[in-house]
């Protein structure tokens, strides 16, 4: 809703349940400034000077001192010259502030002098003309304006988080701490689960949330449109500020750096389930894991624990593709079951080719050194120990998704004598499945191969103790 009190322009952000929402009032002063900001006027040339710039305002080769008096006394006026200082290159004098300002000017099907672009000089000089408008009268306001945010006060913000929150208190299994205690009497690679538990102390857990940054990408906005974190105009005629594209949040470039890791994706922006972010889809999707590792885990579990070579023997691509086909298409509908694909390694495949796509990995970049590192230790509890601290470090939703993918794998190795697959089978099918190092080198790869294997069989032989 918007109106007009004391020539001031008001807007109020409506929503259906007033008990839970107080609207904020976006700040007008930056757009009223926009509004004032000078507008461009094109200085033509009598002739056309060049063949190559066949364009009224390119003045040809003239000298600074000119250009200055045909701008002398017209705010916001300009014209292009060919550079004496650098012949062949052009040069936008432009008129601002009662003096001359020359930009180098170029053009790769689109013109531009900085980061923005534009279809026209015309364009390039109007959003010149406001931005300097306005950062010179409003320069302190704006280096003021992120230090009253309203974003933390939207009811709907507010609102969104304790329901996310509760929903995932109920349904996530949070990492426990546990500290491996050395016994001279106890082996914790060949004792059993209840004799490794009375090796364990607990400690309290570590309190997490499924927290995820903002997508923020560069977006030109059409018609008015206000920052969501700090209520004021974004000014400008093109890439005014910076968009979510997986919530669709807006705000300035500059409050972008100041927005908290809270973004909840919407499901209407997530155009594919597989190459998408882990934590983006399980948010999307409102779940506490991705919907490929449930479904592919649940249809494995039903008919296929027994099949022999589980997850080493690979089912037919073309058919591995068309799963992947119908999560993307038709997400938790799917239908993955024996009446589309009897045989159970394409739903295996299917898995692994979900795992192996992730744009970040389960076992993260930035945790791949401190995995690859337990693994290398000389001493069993103290490789369990470093392991055991890299998984409380991981992001929840890749922790919750680990987790759960390590119980399935142990329950596989229990029909060994089926299926031929044991933890350490697993461990060479599933490690550089679940690590990649950050560089992708072929070389670091294969010199890692060894390592990644031992940390996936560890996980998989004491998951009741590492998770």
């Amino acid at each position: 809703l918007l109106y007009i009190h004391d020539e001031t322009l008001v807007c109020f952000l409506y929503f259906p349940d007033p008990d839970d929402y107080q609207p904020p009032i976006w700040k007008s002063y930056l757009y009223q400034l926009q509004q004032e900001a000078p507008r461009p006027k094109r200085i033509t040339c009598p002739q056309e000077v060049s063949a190559s710039v066949n364009v009224k305002k390119f003045h040809g080769m003239i000298s600074r001192e000119y250009a200055d008096e045909l701008l002398a006394g017209k705010e916001g006026a300009y014209l292009i010259r060919e550079s004496q200082r650098q012949p062949g290159t052009h040069t936008l004098a432009l008129s601002f502030g009662h003096q001359t300002l020359n930009y180098r000017l170029f053009y790769d099907g689109k013109h531009f002098v900085g980061e923005k672009r534009f279809e026209s000089v015309h364009d390039l000089v109007t959003d010149a003309l406001i931005t300097l408008y306005i950062e010179t009268k409003a320069a302190e306001y704006i280096a003021k304006m992120t230090t009253n945010p309203i974003y933390e006060h939207l009811g709907y913000t507010s609102l969104l988080k304790d329901k996310m929150v509760h929903r995932l208190s109920r349904g996530r299994t949070e990492p426990r701490r546990v500290t491996f205690q050395s016994d001279d009497r106890v082996s914790l690679i060949i004792s059993s689960p209840v004799v490794r538990r009375s090796a364990l102390k607990d400690t309290p857990e570590k309190l997490s949330s499924y927290e995820k940054i903002h997508n923020f990408k560069v977006h030109t906005f059409r018609g008015p449109h206000w920052c969501e974190y700090c209520a004021n105009f974004m000014w400008g005629l093109i890439a005014q500020g910076v968009r979510c594209s997986d919530c669709g949040l807006n705000v300035h470039k500059q409050c972008s750096k100041l927005v908290p890791s809270d973004c909840q994706p919407d499901l209407r922006r997530i155009k594919k389930v597989y190459s998408c972010d882990l934590t983006t889809l399980v948010k999307a999707h409102n779940t506490t894991r991705p919907m490929v590792v449930d479904m592919c885990i649940r249809e494995i579990e039903l008919r296929g624990m027994k099949s022999e070579g589980l997850y080493r023997v690979s089912g037919f691509s073309e058919h591995i593709e068309d799963v992947r086909l119908a999560f993307d298409r038709d997400g938790e509908k799917a239908d993955i079951s024996a009446s589309a694909y009897a045989d159970i390694n394409i739903i295996a495949g299917a898995l692994k080719l979900y795992l192996r796509d992730l744009p970040i990995p389960v076992i993260t970049f930035d945790l791949y050194s401190k995995f690859i590192q337990a693994a290398k230790l000389p001493n069993a509890e103290s490789r369990l120990e470093a392991i055991h601290e890299g998984l409380l470090q991981l992001p929840p939703a890749h922790y919750e998704t680990l987790r759960y993918l390590m119980a399935h794998l142990k329950r596989v190795t229990t029909f060994e004598k089926y299926n031929l697959m044991n933890a350490e089978n697993l461990g060479i099918v599933f490690g550089p499945t679940l690590m990649q190092p950050p560089e992708q080198n072929a070389l670091t790869t294969l010199n890692d191969m060894r390592q990644q294997k031992l940390v996936v069989q560890l996980m998989i032989e004491h998951e009741d103790v590492l998770f």
